[in-house]
C-alpha cells in the first residue's frame, strides 16, 4: 500500500489496520472504546458538529476481539489505552499504565488507564488534561475528540525496552507519531479515516513547534 504521508521514519497510512498491520517492537495506541456517543457525553457537550459534521461518529466503532489480538501479536511490547474496556480481550495485566489528569472535582473521569506488558508493575504519569487547563500544548486546540498530551505518549515511549519501531493501528490524529518522531523513534500510523490521515500529516509537517512541552 502507498504511504499517505512519509518523512524521515514516520509513515501514515490510509486504510485498515487488518490488513497492512506491520511487525514492530511497541504498538502504542488508543483504540476506540464503542461507547455509542451518539446518545452520551460528546453529544451533551456539544462537540457532534465541530468532530464529524453532526452526528458521524464511524471513529468510535470498537475493534472486535480478534483485531486486538492481531494488533497485540504484531509487537514484543504493547500499550493499549482505554484498557479496562478491553480487559476480557487483553486478559490480566501486571503492568497498568495510569493517566492521572488532574481534572479537580467535576464529572470528567479523574484517571484514565492502559493496559501494557512494558513494565511489571503499575505506574502513574500525573498531567493536567482538563479543557483549557493543560500541562502542555496550552492554546492548541484537539483536533480529535479522545486526544491525548504528546507528553503522556512520550512518557509510554521512555518506559519501552529502548523501541526502534512503533506502531499505532488506530492512529487518529496522530499523537503517537508525533511523540515517537520526538523521541527519535521510527513509527508507523494507520488510519481508515482519510481527514484524521490529513491532520496528523499537519501536525507532523509542523515538527516541535505543534506544542509547547
Amino acid at each position: 500500500m502507498k504511504a499517505y504521508y512519509e518523512e524521515a521514519g514516520i509513515i501514515i497510512y490510509h486504510g485498515d489496520c487488518r490488513e497492512i498491520l506491520p511487525k514492530v517492537d511497541l504498538v502504542l495506541t488508543d483504540p476506540p472504546y464503542g461507547l455509542d456517543w451518539n446518545k452520551g457525553n460528546l453529544v451533551q457537550f456539544g462537540k457532534t458538529s465541530r468532530w464529524h459534521g453532526g452526528t458521524d461518529m464511524k471513529w468510535d466503532s470498537r475493534p472486535s476481539p480478534e483485531t486486538l489480538a492481531l494488533v497485540v501479536a504484531s509487537a514484543r511490547q504493547f500499550v493499549v489505552w482505554g484498557g479496562n474496556y478491553f480487559a476480557k480481550d487483553l486478559g490480566d495485566c501486571k503492568g497498568v499504565l495510569i493517566w492521572d489528569k488532574k481534572t479537580g472535582a467535576n464529572s470528567f473521569a479523574d484517571a484514565e488507564l492502559a493496559w501494557s506488558n512494558v513494565v511489571g508493575t503499575s505506574r502513574i504519569f500525573r498531567h493536567q488534561w482538563c479543557g483549557a487547563f493543560k500541562d502542555s500544548e496550552r492554546g492548541m486546540k484537539s483536533e480529535h475528540p479522545t486526544q491525548k498530551p504528546e507528553a503522556l505518549f512520550m512518557w509510554c515511549i521512555s518506559l519501552a525496552d529502548n523501541p526502534k519501531s512503533i506502531c499505532d493501528p488506530f492512529s487518529g490524529s496522530g499523537t503517537t507519531l508525533v511523540a515517537a518522531k520526538k523521541s527519535a523513534v521510527s513509527a508507523i500510523g494507520i488510519e481508515r479515516e482519510e481527514r484524521y490521515c490529513e491532520i496528523a500529516a499537519n501536525r507532523l509537517r509542523q515538527g516541535v513547534l505543534w506544542s509547547a512541552q
